[in-house]
């Protein structure tokens, strides 16, 4: 008999899935799915399973600190006793910007606001990040840019509304399978489907048209698409005139980009690249959908803004069943953002360079702030390795799983003076730790996740916390022991003094929460929050068209590295796999990696399926069963990002972006090779 259901949301994908955790003698023995504007009683299957890795016997439930290389139990109090001591002496003996922050997505919205204010008011520095940087730093900088706010612009109930949906980058079915099902009702009912992805993906096959795309030219797809829309005078003249600026200066640029130029670029073929444009221009709606796939490059910017530029040029912007949609990755990566949890803003995306912005902050938390702009985390962990960074604090993060060249990573890591990680697991990055804090899960805190429509919604405690502490206590214990007060009674009294701060979330609330999610901008008491952004105008003014030129990935294939890798999600797992990993239900469906390869390439080779490869980039090589697969075009190769043994981001490329810092995980040069090949050459 279940004694207590407990109404919570989902730790895992941005879409915010609501359901409720069953309880048994304070243990979580199920889920049951709640009847939720997003989810409407239904769950994937990671959801469904949600509860397995709650009670996994690996969770960390006393504090660890290593002495000669090996790790021991610790008390709290002598724990964080430690962490107080070694942070005070990094900072006394090397300065405030010795030190660095990696917060999470992982952790509420409560928790990555004290997060933010503890390194910027306790440590002094602005080195604080989280892993947004490595799936939506090129949206963030891309949309501001051109709209003036960095998010989703309309929100997933209204994918019904759309007439077209242009789906590019995005495997939606299985990295956010709730908005893939309501992509494929709306289908069902009438809506077009255009898919842009190198990869026949399970979405794909349900696509009225679907451009495979060459990993790494987007921009110049869509630069050809604009092009067609232009010369066949579809493009929206009267919203162009009266809502947008800088029109001229963009058409010229894709003049350039005939459909013929394109296809020599993308492999896209000049008559389906003219198809999908007619096809989404001609649309009274239409809706563009977009993930990891446009912004893990080194032109994910330009990504985003040609994406932007599309919408403005066809005024699908501003009204329902339209708009730039990017898909979040993790479950709070948009709440981490909105509380500040970057290098250069403060909650509410607040410049820390504008001294109004800092003054309000600086008066509200008593203490003066740093003026510039702190570290990435690329730039973190280069600069640890180069000896400037002393000391880091990571929340709920893995680098050395999820960040690119992990070689590199570890390297950096192990040269720190101090390396504090807090999770619930002994992850692959907790082991290099010199201190180890447990954490919370999802089911043992009370707090909010904000999803990747922007609605803010409650996490509740639904049993007591495994490592014995409520995890907003810890940063709150270390400030105080840092002479810094930080004293407070509840995660609601957090996000109370969040709604103080941050205009955006001004109207937000947990007493309000209790009736149901509001999607910011909400900001007074009585406003009912915002469905879709733009209807009566920019945040910027006008919406502003950019000229952007294809540029090539960093790597390109050549006679040493001839296949293109490209990297992403399965259905089953979530990111490094922490947690799925650790769920025997989730595990058993996919235990290991695998390299998609082409029939074609397999046969070139001499590789049968689930025979063992060596898959090898510039940076490092990894052994790996080979999946014979037409799903991946020839001469490309796909890899899973989830696995400890078959690491993927060995042979990632960290090239950045130069505006938003973000690592191109979607497209490196690579080769492969029969194991048994390999070892008697």
């Amino acid at each position: 008999m279940i004694d207590k259901r407990v109404l919570t949301t989902c730790p895992y994908c941005g879409c915010g899935c609501n359901f409720y955790l069953d309880i048994i003698s304070g243990e979580v023995i199920g889920i049951t799915p709640a009847t939720h504007s997003i989810n409407k009683g239904r769950l994937c299957v990671k959801g469904w399973n949600a509860h397995e890795f709650i009670h996994n016997t690996d969770r960390l439930k006393k504090p660890l600190i290593k002495k000669d290389g090996k790790f021991v139990k610790s008390t709290w109090n002598d724990a964080l006793n430690l962490v107080a001591d070694r942070l005070k002496d990094i900072k006394d003996g090397y300065g405030d910007d010795s030190l660095a922050v990696l917060i999470s997505a992982k952790c509420t919205n409560e928790e990555n606001f004290l997060m933010m204010k503890f390194a910027r008011a306790v440590l002094g520095a602005n080195n604080i990040d989280n892993c947004a940087r490595f799936c939506n730093a090129s949206t963030v900088a891309g949309l501001t840019m051109a709209f003036g706010s960095g998010v989703m612009t309309n929100s997933i109930d209204e994918i019904a509304s759309a007439d077209v949906i242009l789906v590019i980058g995005s495997n939606t079915t299985e990295a956010h399978p709730l908005v893939g099902s309501e992509i494929v009702r709306a289908i069902e009912t009438g809506s077009k489907l255009i898919v842009v992805d190198p990869r026949i993906t399970p979405l794909a096959r349900f696509a009225d048209i679907h451009l495979r795309v060459r990993s790494g030219s987007d921009a110049a797809l869509l630069n050809g698409m604009m092009n067609v829309i232009i010369n066949d005078g579809l493009d929206d003249k009267e919203f162009i005139k009266r809502r947008t600026e800088g029109f001229e200066k963009f058409r010229k640029t894709v003049e350039r980009y005939t459909p013929e130029m394109v296809e020599k670029i993308s492999g896209v073929r000049a008559d389906d690249l003219k198809s999908a444009a007619k096809m989404y221009a001609n649309a009274e709606r239409g809706m563009i959908i977009y993930c990891l796939g446009i912004t893990q490059h080194i032109t994910g910017t330009d990504n985003v803004l040609s994406l932007a530029n599309l919408a403005l040029l066809t005024g699908n912007i501003g009204k329902e069943g339209t708009g730039v949609n990017p898909l979040r990755g993790q479950n709070n990566v948009q709440g981490a953002c909105d509380m500040g949890a970057l290098p250069d803003v403060y909650t509410g995306y607040q410049l820390v360079s504008d001294e109004k912005a800092r003054e309000k902050f600086e008066k509200a938390w008593q203490v003066s702030l740093p003026k510039n702009d702190g570290l990435t985390v690329i730039e973190m962990i280069n600069a640890a390795a180069d000896g400037k960074i002393k000391g880091m604090y990571i929340v709920g993060e893995n680098p050395v799983l999820s960040d690119p060249d992990i070689n590199h990573v570890k390297y950096a890591l192990e040269k720190l003076d101090l390396l504090i990680v807090q999770d619930i697991f002994l992850t692959e990055t907790a082991e290099l730790a010199d201190v180890v804090l447990p954490a919370c899960s999802y089911a043992e805190k009370n707090g909010t996740f904000t999803n990747t429509e922007r609605r803010v919604q409650l996490v509740r405690k639904a049993i007591d916390p495994i490592c014995g502490k409520d995890e907003w206590m810890i940063v709150c214990e270390i400030a105080n022991r840092l002479g810094y007060k930080m004293n407070y009674e509840s995660a609601r009294q957090i996000m109370d003094e969040v709604s103080k701060l941050t205009p955006i979330y001004g109207g937000i609330s947990h007493e309000r929460l209790e009736y149901g999610g509001v999607q910011w901008p909400c900001p007074f008491k009585d406003s009912p929050g915002t469905r879709y952004l733009y209807e009566n105008g920019f945040p910027r003014g006008k919406g502003v068209f950019h000229m952007i030129e294809y540029k090539p990935p960093d790597e390109m294939p050549d006679e040493e590295y001839p296949f293109l890798l490209t990297t992403g999600r399965v259905l089953v797992h979530y990111n490094t796999g922490t947690m799925t990993r650790r769920s025997g239900t989730l595990n058993r469906e996919v235990p290991n990696g695998f390299v998609e390869i082409n029939p074609a390439d397999a046969k070139n080779i001499g590789v049968l399926n689930g025979q063992k490869v060596k898959v090898s980039t510039r940076r490092g090589n990894i052994t790996i069963n080979a999946m014979i697969t037409d799903v991946v075009p020839e001469k490309t190769l796909f890899i899973p990002i989830h696995f400890s043994k078959e690491v993927t981001n060995v042979l990632t490329n960290s090239a950045l972006d130069p505006v938003s810092k973000i690592p191109e995980f979607k497209v490196c040069a690579a080769n492969i090779d029969r194991v048994d090949y390999v070892e008697d050459r």
